[in-house]
């Protein structure tokens, strides 16, 4: 197949009967897109049960790692629009994209709400595909410098008018409200349809050049690792649905079955510890604190404590177990 093409700016001939190619590279550049978001979010599962204090939800070197991550994603999706819809817009595979990946941004709220509580995903990065995918759909149609002024306006208007729709929960869609919500994953609109409306800029200049894509697409998977990574690519929805409830269950697993150091109770002891220094030697305090956490677990007020450590029932319990240790170490104490 040849594509005769004369501008990026002017639609793409092509006949009509030559089918629109897959190629191995993107999928491939999707796959390794979801490999890094499965390291991002295996860390953030391994901190949140504390097995690891990585700042993965606070550190600047984390917050970066994850923007390029969601970044690498967006633009992917840009350039993807335009070789779908190079020919001419396809609305109904449009609309049937969008109803996918809108019912999977809606069942990814659901869940989190569900487990996370207040710290549900509002709006992330698959809210933010399906609303960037329809804005930037007409885009692909668009002189490339339009698209490109589009992007500087989207990146820009964040800075340009922080906070100006004040802090309506039902705006945070928009990016142009207050402060981000305390969510586990939150990517709006603006600025994330910049790398979006950039990769459909960058895909229109490479049809613009004649053999460029041809050429990409003569390009297959071979090694095992590639074909791995395409077929994720090819399946990213699907993907992206599945790992990290994957993740999360193992991470978890290993954790119930005691196969990893318990992180929170050695805090637990240290800190008893400390505070337990003020009426009697540091020994002592080891024995009363590790006979604290023992009682603790024996009677499963332990594994109840991790869940909701501020139940001031539970604190109580914990209190008393202390009380009934600590005299204990007094009376064998000559």
């Amino acid at each position: 197949m040849r594509l005769t093409l004369h501008s990026a700016d002017q639609p793409v001939p092509e006949r009509k009967s030559a089918a629109t190619p897959r190629l191995d590279l993107l999928d491939v550049a999707r796959g390794l897109a979801l490999l890094t978001m499965a390291v991002y979010h295996l860390s953030w599962d391994l901190a949140w049960f504390r097995l690891v204090d990585w700042p993965v939800s606070s550190g600047p070197g984390w917050r970066l790692f994850a923007a390029l991550i969601a970044g690498s994603f967006l633009f992917l999706v840009g350039v993807g629009l335009v070789l779908a819809h190079r020919r001419k817009i396809q609305w109904r595979k449009a609309t049937i994209r969008l109803a996918r990946i809108a019912l999977a941004a809606a069942a990814i709220s659901a869940a989190t709400h569900l487990a996370l509580g207040d710290q549900y995903v509002r709006f992330g990065i698959l809210h933010a595909i399906a609303a960037s995918s329809l804005i930037a759909l007409p885009f692909v149609r668009l002189p490339v410098p339009v698209t490109l002024g589009a992007a500087a306006l989207a990146a820009a208007l964040p800075r340009l008018l922080p906070g100006v729709l004040g802090d309506s929960p039902w705006l945070l869609w928009t990016g142009l409200t207050g402060a981000p919500p305390a969510a586990v994953d939150y990517v709006p609109l603006l600025p994330w349809l910049a790398p979006v409306l950039l990769g459909v800029a960058a895909a229109r200049l490479a049809l613009a050049r004649p053999g460029l894509i041809e050429g990409l697409g003569r390009w297959q998977t071979h090694a095992r690792w590639s074909r791995l990574a395409a077929f994720a690519g090819r399946h990213s929805l699907i993907v992206y649905l599945l790992h990290q409830p994957v993740l999360y269950a193992s991470v978890w697993l290993v954790v119930a079955t005691g196969l990893t150091p318990d992180r929170t109770a050695r805090e637990f002891v240290e800190e008893c510890v400390l505070s337990c220094t003020f009426t009697m030697e540091e020994a002592a305090c080891q024995r009363v604190c590790a006979c604290t956490l023992e009682a603790l677990r024996r009677d499963g007020t332990w594994a109840a404590l991790l869940q909701s450590p501020t139940d001031p029932a539970l604190t109580r319990e914990m209190q008393a177990r202390f009380g009934i240790c600590h005299r204990d170490e007094l009376a064998r104490t000559p």
